[in-house]
């Protein structure tokens, strides 16, 4: 049962991630444009790096070096993350699509 920790961890980043934007916001005044997309890019890198690391895990298990729950979590995490950039990637193309439906 280690997917609602996960899911846990991931709620508490995205929160303070969350509220770091918006006390950079307040201090810097108006918002970046550019904000969105770097939350984008952040979350990707990280969908990336949890990857990279299940697979560093996974080789070295195969080589008898690694330990099994460090490996389970690790493709875990990853699973979670592609999730999560899946689920994201869906609610894009869904707006797009409605957007696109309106009439000018």
């Amino acid at each position: 049962m280690a997917i609602p920790l996960i899911a846990a961890k991931a709620y508490a980043a995205a929160q303070a991630q969350a509220s770091t934007l918006a006390n950079a916001a307040s201090v810097s005044g108006p918002a970046d444009p550019h904000a969105f997309s770097e939350v984008l890019k952040h979350a990707m890198s990280d969908a990336v790096n949890s990857s990279k690391n299940a697979e560093t895990q996974i080789a070295a298990q195969a080589q008898g070096k690694g330990d099994l729950v460090d490996t389970v979590t690790a493709i875990a995490s990853a699973q979670a993350s592609l999730d999560t950039v899946v689920a994201v990637r869906d609610q894009v193309i869904s707006a797009y699509q409605q957007i696109m439906q309106m009439p000018i």
